[in-house]
């Protein structure tokens, strides 16, 4: 009992942190390149959980090692980027949308890759969330003509890799404590980030003559601190507290944070787009399994 009731306390606090993450890259992008950003959110973040998780590393055997690395890439490094790059063309509160289906495409690699059998009612639910999305991307070119929703392949591909990393945490590091998972995955995507951010011209002084830099530098500090650093450590003790698809449906409540902050913004969102989101979302629900 006491596990279920912490299980929802951390699903809540992610939801608050991450569905107010989009509004974050939105305003960090008017001062920052998607790479400098990119690049900076990955080094902060790096530095906070190495600083406080580098003595945990030499408890992690060396057979986790491969899992890490993989986890870094797939949960933390290429998303930062994709992220930041959807948000040049597409508003944050559909970006939090499309990000509703990390649960969906968990079930689906749990199908695929580790042969976990889906029932009717999962199938349901992955055919309704994706008809959902696909209602939402042609709804939103629609409506913001000047905006290239072919950009929303680059959320997808990273629900993909979301859903990918949550059954590698659950799967092959759930031994291994929160903290260490956090500081061992960005022990190896800190300095590839590092170069990124040589080559991206942020030590120029274009960049720093630039008079958003520094707002942009705030947000991308809290995105990196709260957003990133903190709320993975939460989110890896959430999975191994729980399931899969229980700790990736953060995703609930994240849109209704996001959209707020997207409204207060000035983003426009149509009635269509509104039933889009709540098929996805219901999509999402139909395919949790309950007995997480």
């Amino acid at each position: 009992m006491k596990n279920l009731n912490i299980k929802w306390i951390y699903l809540l606090i992610l939801s608050l942190i991450w569905g107010s993450s989009f509004i974050l890259i939105k305003k960090s992008l008017l001062g920052l390149t998607p790479y400098q950003l990119g690049a900076l959110r990955t080094i902060i973040t790096g530095i906070i959980l190495l600083v406080f998780g580098f003595n945990k590393l030499k408890a992690i055997p060396k057979s986790k090692w491969k899992w890490l690395l993989l986890s870094g890439l797939l949960g933390s490094f290429i998303p930062a980027f994709f992220f930041a790059i959807a948000e040049t063309e597409i508003d944050s509160a559909v970006t939090s949308i499309l990000n509703s289906l990390v649960p969906l495409n968990t079930i689906l690699l749990g199908f695929a890759i580790f042969k976990i059998a889906s029932t009717k009612r999962q199938v349901l639910g992955v055919i309704i969330g994706f008809t959902g999305t696909a209602i939402l991307i042609l709804k939103g070119a629609e409506l913001n003509p000047n905006q290239n929703y072919l950009f929303a392949s680059f959320i997808i591909a990273s629900t993909v890799m979301y859903a990918a990393n949550v059954n590698i945490i659950k799967r092959h590091l759930q031994d291994v404590k929160p903290l260490a998972i956090a500081a061992g995955s960005y022990a190896f995507i800190i300095i590839p980030a590092f170069i990124i951010l040589i080559f991206s011209n942020f030590f120029t002084l274009e960049t720093y003559n630039n008079p958003a830099l520094p707002k942009a530098l705030m947000y991308i500090t809290i995105l990196a601190v709260f957003g990133t650093a903190i709320a993975k450590v939460l989110f890896f003790k959430l999975v191994q507290l729980s399931t899969p698809v229980f700790a990736s449906s953060v995703t609930y409540i994240m849109p209704i944070v996001a959209l707020g902050w997207g409204i207060l913004d000035g983003e426009t969102f149509s009635f269509i787009q509104g039933l889009a989101a709540l098929l996805v979302l219901v999509g999402v629900y139909l395919s949790h399994k309950h007995k997480a």
